[in-house]
């Protein structure tokens, strides 16, 4: 197994920006290992050596991204310590995200689109990570003060997914703002519905 270095990243770590790369800006069925290989700069004995087969790779690739955006989410919930400040913010990273050069939606919907099979581990890996925005965002929803926390937590997702898909697909400049009005709409339309 490699070191980390004070010089650079371990093997592993590049073998996973080559693979990050490639994956997210051609897709993942396109990629092949020996293209992670060479971009990589490893011989396969080494590549094989650290992922046994693609789909240990495609599955670090995702738990790697997962990790990204949890810490991202997470600290902006604890620097700002109020739910709805967290959620205007989150807004507006998705819509600089999606402004930026090469960005091709969101890294978990392109997997599943090419895993078929909801029992693969790649699949399983999406759905752990959705599972977990659901959480956060049922846990903001009721800090805010919304009726049905998990009922909110559904449409903020559908929210999330579609402005993934529209910075892709549409205007990328007009994403954060669109998601931030949605949002509230929803966290407002719930609050509204609340006993008294």
């Amino acid at each position: 197994m490699s070191t980390t270095t004070s010089s650079g990243p371990t093997t592993r770590d590049r073998i996973l920006d080559a693979a990050t790369e490639l994956f997210y800006s051609q897709g993942i069925r396109a990629v092949s290992a020996d293209k992670i290989i060479e971009r990589a700069g490893i011989t396969k004995v080494t590549f094989y050596r650290h992922f046994r087969t693609k789909d240990t790779l495609v599955v670090a690739y995702l738990e790697r991204q997962a990790a990204w955006e949890r810490q991202a989410l997470d600290g902006v919930r604890a620097a700002t310590g109020d739910d709805a400040e967290a959620l205007r913010r989150f807004a507006r990273a998705v819509g600089t995200e999606s402004c930026r050069p090469g960005f091709r939606g969101c890294s978990f919907i392109n997997a599943a689109a090419e895993y078929a099979d909801p029992d693969s581990l790649v699949r399983k890996t999406v759905a752990e990570h959705r599972a977990w925005y659901r959480q956060t965002f049922a846990a903001m929803a009721g800090q805010l003060g919304v009726a049905d926390p998990e009922q909110a937590a559904d449409e903020l997702m559908m929210l999330r997914d579609g402005a993934m898909l529209t910075g892709y697909l549409d205007d990328p400049s007009r994403v954060g703002a669109a998601l931030e009005r949605a949002i509230f709409a929803v966290v407002d339309a719930a609050r509204a519905g609340s006993p008294a």
